[in-house]
C-alpha cells in the first residue's frame, strides 16, 4: 500500500497546513480535525483511482524562545 506523507505546521494567521512530500498536494483547515479531513479530500482528489493509501501526517511544531 502507498504512503504519503505529509509535514505539517501551525500556520502564523491561525489553524495548520499539511504539504505533501513527493506529490503536490497541499491544504489548510482552522483545526487538527478538519486537517484529516482535508487532508483525505486533497488526496482522493489528487489521484484518479480508487487506490487506498496510507495517509501519515508529521506535526512540526517550531518554538523560538529566549533564555
Amino acid at each position: 500500500m502507498e504512503e504519503i506523507i505529509f509535514l505539517v505546521e501551525e500556520s502564523e494567521e491561525g489553524g495548520f497546513i499539511a504539504k505533501a512530500l513527493g506529490v503536490s498536494i497541499f491544504t489548510e483547515a482552522d483545526t487538527y480535525d478538519e486537517l484529516r479531513d482535508a487532508v483525505k479530500d486533497a488526496v482522493k482528489c489528487h489521484f484518479d483511482d480508487d487506490k487506498q493509501r496510507i495517509i501519515r501526517l508529521h506535526l512540526v511544531k517550531e518554538e523560538v524562545f529566549a533564555a
